[in-house]
């Protein structure tokens, strides 16, 4: 594990290698929120949180410098806790176990955590080295961000003295961000009375998993699979080939997260059931053949379970599968002016059906506030005709891209004096929490960048070694270079 302590910059990776042994999945920030404010105490910086939970620390400006206009260093103390179905780790308690594999750290079994340890460790480093040189500096490492960016919507106006954030939570090295789509939370929910199965007949668990899953934001336009959506395939069509009946269904465990597994819970006639392997074998083999090469080792499993003691209605049920099958989900639309960037999509991302209650939960977003809004109005559409009670939550709004950002001129410039090249400029399809701060904040102007990861969300989750110390080199050069006041 103490491999990483090895890496350039050392700065960096150790502070990451500590955030690796504190838990802090979303929802669960009391050790974190402590670690971080005595880190901060301990350096005899000014250091509190705010009245919803964010850590803010402050450093005061290298001498000579004061008259530079206040820079918020910004990242998110969270990360999003997925595991593989094999893996035995309880990320309440249990540190993530690194590992270097080439070029790339990666975790054992589990989400690795540099979304957004990284950009967290590197606000650390540059707060603890004080022969970097920089104008004023605030810290702000904001709560719960990856479960609906709670810390930031709670932000209060005149919490942050600076003039200019800096967003340490974007994922390609080389690239600035300057805006980001907006999303909103939808929940629809239905009570059912339960039926007790009729006797004789026999239970069978069908899981589905493999997939690549990921973040729903970065990696939605690549035609991943979705397991929730593939799982309601398969049931429909099982519905129909077999004389059974269905007792329950869960997949997904986050909102921001393309669900990787999905299982559900069947009663069949037990001569029908016999013939249900063969059956799951074929369609393994067909959903494996359609996405190829996009996914690699899609599995459908049957197992055998006792009989549950009650099944979904018949009606119930055909609506259920059918709603699921008919929800969109995936990119909707491209921006129409930027053709290769996603604007609009929906990621169908918990299903749990049981016990008397279904409940679906999708994350749409759009860097379109209109859009966003018609895609809600057509998700409850769907889900009402499924008779089901719908919730809309969480809304905010896209950030709105601004080229003529003072700040993104400096970090052109700054970029292509260290590297040679031009940095790319970028709008993202991921929310980040610069659209909600700077709503909170007005007059805030904004860049979003960090090293280079790849499958944020999923256990695959990965950063490339080498893009850390050009991220941290352009950091420390744009404190450096930030503009007078």
């Amino acid at each position: 594990m103490s491999t990483i302590l090895q890496l350039a910059p050392q700065n960096v990776w150790k502070h990451f290698y500590s955030l690796t042994q504190i838990p802090r999945p979303s929802g669960y920030m009391e050790k974190i929120t402590g670690f971080l404010l005595n880190f901060g105490k301990e350096l005899g910086l000014e250091s509190f949180t705010d009245e919803v939970g964010n850590v803010i620390i402050r450093k005061p400006a290298t001498p000579g410098m004061e008259n530079r206009k206040g820079v918020i260093l910004q990242a998110h103390m969270d990360m999003v806790p997925q595991k593989n179905n094999d893996t035995v780790h309880d990320f309440t308690k249990d540190p993530i176990e690194t590992y270097i594999d080439g070029d790339w750290v990666r975790a054992k079994g589990t989400t690795l955590g540099a979304d957004n340890g990284l950009g967290v460790a590197a606000i650390m480093a540059v707060l603890e080295d004080n022969s970097l040189k920089h104008g004023p500096l605030e810290a702000l490492i904001t709560k719960d961000e990856e479960t609906g960016m709670y810390g930031a919507f709670g932000l209060k106006p005149g919490t942050l003295q600076g003039e200019i954030l800096l967003n340490l939570d974007s994922e390609d090295e080389g690239e600035l961000y300057i805006g980001c789509a907006g999303g909103i939370d939808l929940t629809a929910t239905l009570k059912y009375k339960e039926e007790t199965p009729a006797a004789g007949l026999v239970a069978r668990n069908i899981t589905l998993k493999g997939l690549r899953g990921g973040h729903s934001g970065l990696e939605i336009n690549q035609g991943r699979g979705n397991a929730n959506k593939l799982l309601a395939r398969v049931l429909h069509d099982i519905l129909i080939e077999f004389d059974s009946q269905l007792a329950s269904f869960e997949g997904g465990n986050m909102r921001n997260a393309i669900p990787r597994e999905a299982h559900a819970v069947l009663v069949f006639n037990p001569e029908e059931a016999e013939e249900l392997e063969d059956y799951i074998k074929e369609y393994e083999a067909q959903i494996n053949a359609e996405y190829t090469p996009i996914e690699s080792g899609i599995t459908l499993m049957v197992e055998p379970v006792d009989l549950p003691a009650a099944v979904v209605p018949e009606e119930i049920q055909d609506n259920m599968i059918n709603v699921l099958m008919a929800c969109q989900n995936g990119v909707m639309r491209m921006i129409p002016t930027v053709p290769d960037t996603v604007e609009t999509s929906s990621n169908l991302a918990i299903v749990i059906i049981g016990e008397g209650k279904a409940e679906v939960r999708i994350l749409a977003r759009s860097s379109c506030d209109t859009m966003k809004e018609f895609l809600a109005d057509s998700l409850t559409a769907c889900f009402a005709m499924a008779g089901m009670k719908v919730e809309l939550s969480g809304s905010y709004s896209g950030w709105q891209p601004n080229v003529d950002s003072p700040i993104l001129h400096a970090m052109k410039l700054s970029y292509k004096q260290q590297f040679g090249v031009e940095p790319a400029v970028k709008v993202i399809h991921a929310g980040l929490e610069c659209g909600i701060i700077g709503a909170n904040c007005p007059g805030l102007d904004m860049i979003s960048f960090g090293p280079t990861l790849r499958s944020p969300h999923s256990p695959d989750e990965r950063v490339c070694i080498p893009t850390v110390p050009k991220f941290y080199d352009f950091l420390v050069a744009t404190l450096e270079q930030s503009p007078d006041r």
